[in-house]
């Protein structure tokens, strides 16, 4: 029994850490994939797990960009750090509206959202928003190229963006890269501001669901959780390691439309599903 539970966590490591990164939602890939394979592990731990599962893709983003986002890089020059510190800075801005926001409506946000009703119709509606955004702008000339080039206005701008991913099945990096590409930011910029924007997110949102799983429950774990925690979290990593790349090199070549028809097809599949299992 136990190298099935290890099994699906592998499979869920590997859910989170292609769909964190692209815009396609990995908390409704999540949830949809819960719909259909239960781990054995309670409630309380599943819910925590969802969240914290991400901790692995967090450290991905840490490896692939650590020189880029390290100020005290002994191969920075002087100008070089005061550029790191600026762009720390903007994502420190970024991320406060979708960090105060989460904290106050997490348990509401938990009770009436985490469903895959609305992951569906989450997933159809942006996917239709990026299928309209990319023709709109389709041969568009970008005022923003890089994220240094980024203004503390429109990094404010894009983590204003960011709050609409609170709604599982939004994503994460769609709503940011979205806001990104509507306040003229090329799609390779758009999507590693969203990288980083998810470190400080992302860490957040594990310890503040790992911290009520404590107070709740205590720090208690079966065989079986402590195996999916471990196999998760690493196969999430590893996985990320090879998504975040792929990304980064496939928004060189290519818009972001083949996403949003992903997402317009998953989402009629499982409102499909829902109304035949209902």
């Amino acid at each position: 029994m136990l190298f099935f539970e290890i099994l699906k966590a592998f499979f869920l490591g590997v859910v989170q850490g292609i769909t964190e990164w692209l815009p396609i939602s990995s908390t409704g890939h999540m949830i949809l994939f819960d719909e259909f394979v239960h781990l054995n592990v309670s409630e309380a731990f599943m819910e925590m797990f969802r969240v914290v599962i991400q901790f692995g893709s967090i450290l991905a983003v840490v490896v692939v960009y650590f020189d880029k986002l390290n100020p005290w890089s002994p191969r920075k020059d002087a100008g070089e750090r005061k550029t790191t510190w600026s762009l720390l800075w903007k994502v420190v801005l970024a991320v406060i509206p979708a960090g105060v926001l989460g904290v106050l409506f997490d348990d509401l946000l938990d009770t009436y959202l985490y469903n895959y009703i609305v992951v569906a119709a989450m997933l159809v509606l942006y996917g239709i928003l990026f299928i309209l955004i990319e023709r709109h702008r389709k041969n568009h000339t970008y005022a923003v190229e890089t994220t240094e080039a980024l203004s503390v206005k429109k990094a404010f701008a894009i983590g204003c963006f960011q709050v609409l991913s609170l709604i599982p099945g939004t994503s994460r990096s769609g709503s940011t890269i979205l806001g990104a590409m509507l306040v003229d930011v090329n799609r390779p910029a758009a999507a590693e501001f969203s990288f980083f924007l998810a470190i400080p997110v992302m860490l957040g949102a594990s310890a503040l669901k790992l911290l009520k799983y404590v107070l709740e429950v205590g720090l208690v774990f079966t065989s079986t959780e402590w195996a999916v925690m471990i196999v998760g979290t690493l196969t999430a990593f590893g996985v990320s390691l090879v998504a975040i790349r792929f990304l980064t090199g496939f928004v060189r070549r290519h818009s972001f439309a083949a996403f949003g028809w992903y997402r317009i097809a998953l989402g009629a599949a499982v409102l499909a599903y829902a109304a035949i299992a209902g």
